[in-house]
């Protein structure tokens, strides 16, 4: 699992958690990432930006990546400092091709009940990268990036 360039982070700064292939085993890394952001003092808008990005990456790895498969698992990395958060989610599944996944914004995806995790993921993260098998996503939040529209942390102004 290297770490994608521009995240400015090493494999020693990185926290590890191996979980059961379930949503209520994810809470626990979830948690842990979220002390460690409140911790640096990360604004309201970015907590929760972090926070949705986390559950769907790991939302579209159990049900998705692992198809729900109970004896496989998930790998959740995590890194948080006062200026970044990285978060790395690795399933045991085939992978997926991003670039394939239908716009959930056409008009004929609208009224589709899934199919928005990646784009959530994309608008509240600074960065999203997916590996080439795709069973593995990396997201950057940065606290301080600049604005790039409603989603971007506001700390000017808190």
């Amino acid at each position: 699992m290297p770490i994608p360039e521009g995240f400015g982070i090493t494999e020693s700064d990185l926290h590890d958690e191996v979980i059961e292939n379930d949503l209520r085993a994810a809470k626990q890394p979830e948690a842990h990432i979220l002390e460690q952001v409140d911790a640096h003092n990360y604004p309201h808008d970015c907590r929760f930006a972090i926070k949705l990005a986390l559950e769907e990456a790991l939302t579209n790895a159990v049900k998705h990546g692992n198809r729900g498969d109970r004896s496989k698992k998930l790998v959740v990395r995590y890194y948080v400092d006062d200026e970044r958060v990285v978060i790395a989610v690795r399933d045991e599944g085939c992978g997926f091709c991003p670039d394939e996944v239908p716009d959930p914004t056409a008009d004929e995806n609208l009224e589709r009940p899934n199919g928005r995790g990646i784009m959530l993921m994309q608008a509240y993260m600074t960065r999203v990268w997916f590996n080439e098998r795709g069973n593995e996503v990396w997201m950057l939040k940065l606290k301080h990036e600049a604005p790039k529209d409603a989603t971007a942390c506001d700390t000017e102004h808190a």
